[in-house]
């Protein structure tokens, strides 16, 4: 069911957009394709650099989805009722969903699962920094989905018109999920800002904590972006980093209002000029660090699902023994 999203109707029918005769017109036929709007297929002609790019961002974010799993894993022990379990442990399931959709889109442009694992597992590939984070209290599960979900929508809808046909599709069921989640994560901290002055009070800590790791969700200033402006060309990226943070600073506002929280920035107030709310400075030496290996649990985050990988050899082994013994029976 984790590729179906990813499907090109009748796409055994339909020939494949081939390249025209020279490099230089093939880039050129194009660019044009992606400029026009028109949706990329596996099949199809592509710059070697634009394939490196989508394998490059759509790995990363499979890597996300996978090891976003582990901080908030850490709680379905630990959740305080039933019905919070159950919602945990439903959310869990949907981003283990959501990385195994996005390696099967990854998987389209020619790089194999296991490729993609083992630049993780030996550090060469990245994954979001905002999941080497501790979660110490139960209000940080309530604030991943608020305000981490919230960030990864802001950051994700746009990826639906993603000029990458099998990436785009599989963003359109990630982002009804994520809003879900949003939603989730919400109500839990609703609940738990009617009740005790204690509860209040780890809702805020948790805020406070949270807030400005997920600014750099967004990744460095426009100005600063390595990749942006030939993902902005070729139609993988529709709208820029400091866009999409303004977006989302202006969004949570109000919703920190209906919720009675505060944000951790002195600096945080609406522009009546700019239409929009100016916030303080981000300190990207942090940020840049955890990118790099340096944050609370980036060795604790990797050391995990490496372990994870190598406990599960035995299913995947037998998995394969199994498929090789039915083929085996199929050609006698």
């Amino acid at each position: 069911m984790y590729t179906q999203a990813m499907d090109v109707p009748n796409a055994d029918d339909a020939p494949s957009v081939a390249a025209p005769a020279n490099e230089a017109e093939a880039a050129a036929h194009f660019d044009a394709r992606c400029a026009a709007g028109e949706y990329v297929e596996a099949k199809d002609w592509m710059p070697d650099n634009y394939r490196k790019t989508l394998i490059r961002q759509i790995s990363q974010h499979a890597h996300s989805e996978i090891v976003g799993m582990l901080p908030e894993g850490n709680w379905i022990s630990r959740a305080p009722s039933l019905k919070r379990k159950t919602i945990l442990l439903a959310k869990v399931q949907d981003e283990g969903g959501h990385g195994l959709y996005l390696y099967a889109a990854a998987e389209t442009l020619g790089v194999s699962r296991d490729e993609l694992l083992t630049a993780l597992h030996t550090g060469r590939a990245k994954y979001s920094s905002i999941f080497n984070y501790p979660t110490p209290t139960w209000a940080d599960i309530g604030v991943i989905g608020w305000l981490v979900d919230g960030a990864a929508i802001m950051n994700q809808v746009p990826l639906c018109r993603c000029s990458y046909g099998p990436y785009a599709r599989a963003m359109v069921r990630i982002c009804r999920e994520e809003s879900f989640h949003q939603r989730q994560g919400f109500d839990s901290l609703q609940t738990m800002m009617q009740g005790t002055d204690a509860q209040r009070a780890m809702v805020q800590d948790a805020v406070n904590r949270w807030w400005w790791p997920v600014l750099m969700m967004f990744g460095p200033h426009d100005k600063d972006s390595q990749h942006s402006e030939t993902s902005t060309k070729w139609g993988i990226k529709r709208i820029s980093n400091d866009e999409l943070r303004q977006k989302f600073v202006d969004a949570t506002v109000e919703q920190a209002k209906v919720l009675g929280v505060g944000l951790p920035d002195p600096a945080l107030t609406w522009n009546a000029e700019r239409g929009h709310h100016d916030f303080g400075a981000i300190d990207w030496t942090e940020f840049w660090n955890v990118v790099n290996g340096h944050g609370p649990c980036n060795r604790e985050r990797l050391a995990a699902k490496v372990k994870a990988h190598d406990d599960g050899a035995w299913v995947r082994e037998a998995a394969l023994a199994f498929s090789a013994k039915q083929a085996a029976r199929a050609a006698a």
